[in-house]
This record gives C-alpha cells, sequence and structure tokens, in this order.
C-alpha cells in the first residue's frame, strides 16, 4: 500500500516580518486539514508558540504544537527537526505540517535536511512520510526600504550586525519559491514598485504576493506543490544572470524603477591588493553582487566572492579544473559541454565572473575601475 506523505511548508523571514501574524491567519482560515506547528525561536522562551496557543485551538498538549528553542533549527537544533517531524507525520496524526523559522534561519540547510537527507541525521526513512511543498518568505516591506534603499537603518540586534542582517535577508529571499511581502500598507506606491523589482531580481522564479497583517490565502502556502529541490537551488536571478551571460544571452542591463544589473567577466585574474583596495570604497548602490573570481596570488584556487549590503566575504571554492588531470578535464567536459566550449588553451576554466544587482548602477564606472584591479 503507498504510504501518503505529510506535506511541510517552511516559513522564513527575518524577526518582525511577520511570520507568527501569517500563521495565525493560515489556521483560522483554513479547513478540512488537521495542522501541526513547530515553531523555532533562539531564545529559552518560545514567544511565538505562546502566541498561536492563544490565539488558536491549538496546544502543546495535544501536540498539534511543537517549540523548539534556545538554538535554531537550520544548525543546531537540526536533528530535534528532523524526530519532532518523524513523531509528527505518524499514521492518522496530522494532514499538515506548518513550520515557523526562528529569525536568524537559513533556509537552505532545513531544505537539504528534508529532502538530501543527511544519513548523520539518521533520518533516512524521512522522504517516504514526508515532502516539502512550500518554502515561503515573509518580507517585510517597510524593513527592505530602510535596508536596500536608503532611509533609516536596520535596528541592531543583539544576534545580529547589519551586514550579517543584509546578508541574511538576501539568502531568505533567494532560496524561496513564494514572497509574501508584508506590511506594504506602510510604504508608498513607488516604494512598492522598488521593491518589488528587487525582490523579481534577486528571485525571479517565485511568486511575490503582497498583502497587510499577514492576510495570506491558506491555498497559497498548504498544499500548493511549489518546491523542487533542484530548481530552487539554481532560481536565484544572480546563477540565471551568469547562465545568460554564458549562453550568449543580453544581460539584464534594463532599468525599471532604477533597479539593474549586468555581468562582469574576464579572463584576467585580479591583484588581491588592488582588489581589496577597490571593495573599500564599494559602491553603495549594489544591493547584490556574487560569483567566482581569479586571484592572481591563487592560481590553483577559485575563490567565491559574495555580497549583500555592506556585507561582503572571499571564500575558496575549490580548485580550477586547469589544474586537474586530463582524465578529470575530459570527464568533466563530458559531463558539461559548456566548460569545453568556454575553456581557454592557456589558462583553461580560470577567468571571473561576477553578478551585479543594484539601483541605478553605472555599469562602465564598475566595469572601468574593476578592470583596473586585473593583472
Amino acid at each position: 500500500m503507498k504510504i501518503k506523505r505529510v506535506p511541510i511548508t517552511l516559513l522564513t523571514g527575518y524577526l518582525g516580518a511577520g511570520k507568527t501574524t501569517v500563521v495565525n491567519y493560515v489556521l483560522r482560515n483554513q479547513s478540512g486539514m488537521k495542522v501541526a506547528i513547530i515553531t523555532n525561536d533562539m531564545g529559552e522562551i518560545n514567544v511565538d508558540a505562546d502566541l498561536i496557543e492563544k490565539e488558536n485551538s491549538i496546544s502543546r498538549n495535544d501536540k498539534s504544537l511543537v517549540a523548539l528553542s534556545n538554538g535554531c533549527i537550520c544548525c543546531t537544533l537540526r536533528t530535534d527537526l528532523i524526530k519532532q517531524i518523524a513523531e509528527l507525520v505518524k499514521p492518522n496524526c496530522f494532514d499538515y505540517i506548518l513550520i515557523e523559522a526562528s529569525g536568524i534561519c537559513e533556509p537552505l540547510p532545513i531544505a537539504q535536511a528534508l529532502t538530501l537527507l543527511d544519513g548523520s541525521l539518521g533520518n533516512g526513512q524521512l522522504p517516504k512520510i514526508c515532502r516539502l511543498d512550500t518554502i515561503a518568505t515573509i518580507v517585510d516591506a517597510y524593513r527592505l526600504v530602510s535596508e536596500f534603499m536608503g532611509g533609516t537603518t536596520l535596528l541592531h540586534t543583539n544576534e545580529l550586525d547589519d551586514e550579517d542582517i543584509a546578508r541574511l535577508l538576501v539568502e531568505q529571499i533567494e532560496f524561496c519559491n513564494l514572497i509574501i511581502l508584508n506590511k506594504v500598507d506602510l510604504v508608498s506606491k513607488e516604494q512598492l514598485h522598488d521593491i518589488k523589482t528587487i525582490l523579481q531580481t534577486l528571485q525571479p522564479s517565485a511568486e511575490i504576493i503582497e498583502t497587510s497583517y499577514g492576510k495570506v490565502a491558506p491555498e497559497k502556502i498548504l498544499n500548493a506543490h511549489r518546491f523542487n529541490f533542484e530548481k530552487a537551488c539554481v532560481s536565484p536571478g544572480w546563477i540565471q544572470e551568469i547562465a545568460k551571460a554564458k549562453d550568449g544571452e543580453r544581460e539584464g542591463e534594463e532599468e525599471e524603477y532604477g533597479i539593474n544589473s549586468f555581468v562582469y567577466s574576464r579572463k584576467q585574474p585580479f591583484s588581491q591588493k588592488k582588489l581589496n583596495q577597490w571593495i573599500k570604497k564599494w559602491p553603495e548602490n549594489v544591493v547584490r553582487c556574487k560569483g567566482l573570481i581569479w586571484l592572481h596570488d591563487h592560481n590553483d584556487t577559485s575563490f567565491l566572492f559574495e555580497q549583500a549590503g555592506k556585507s561582503i566575504d572571499i571564500t575558496p571554492f575549490g580548485r580550477w579544473l586547469a589544474v586537474g588531470t586530463k582524465q578529470e578535464q575530459k570527464a568533466a567536459f563530458a559531463k558539461n559541454p559548456s566548460i569545453k566550449k568556454d575553456w581557454d588553451p592557456h589558462y583553461g576554466d580560470r577567468k571571473t565572473m561576477l553578478v551585479f544587482i543594484g539601483l541605478h548602477l553605472d555599469k562602465e564606472k564598475i566595469t572601468a575601475s574593476l578592470d583596473n584591479c586585473l593583472i
């Protein structure tokens, strides 16, 4: 007999975006399903669980409400999350599981745990009894205006500084298939246009729902059959822009509401010293920049360059295929013919490809200044 898999929706979004408000609204307005809620809070006291329990006919006593506290389900509490899901999906218990992640939670590790199955977690049976249906990111429209479009800066928190907040916001937006744009009543029509354009540029594959007070139709996030892990991994805007550039398609340079993007591509290495100096003068209107870079002093290793807001990281990303054996190169060419197509006879696959997304970007100026960092 085929076992019915229990669908799961993961709600992410930064602190104060309105996740609990969305959960409460969906619970009050859905019908016909017995829904279990898992809430996660970094603190010892799970305030969100208390609010959900107070406003709905669910309780920790009947196991329909599970509170995971004092940690984050994307890292320290991931094993606890898997165990709780395994309990909730037992036959005849619940029809649906709705997970409200902590405000500082990254969605990718949770999706990996539920779909790719980390053997160390002992969850080998999980895909047979549940499935990840939707990852919805709740975005605070007013906060996004403050972070990316001038005005007041984000409020400081004890957990994260402003640089980490910006990076986290982008990660939550990029790895989802539904964006719930909350608190739209607090921004102007012009600001709302700008916000939606930024969201569509960062994550072109996600549906965007505008709302206030967390009012979202339950069918939009429950049993929507949205999630596919492989598609989600290649859905962020920066990945799609690089793919277009590799295929020779026109880059997304056109401006809409002041938002534009372009790909910087060069088969020359950067001087690390010059690049570091350039980063210190980072253009404030760049919202997102990501890609692989080639550094002259590290000829064998590729590096991942990643910027979101004020946060900029450069980390090793594995060796270039050019330093591999002939057998490794041949196997890579067979698996991905585009590598051979772009192969340089002297430098192999070594190159820099960076996607820039931002407000009124001056492509020529940024390109010229980066070219001055090349060797």
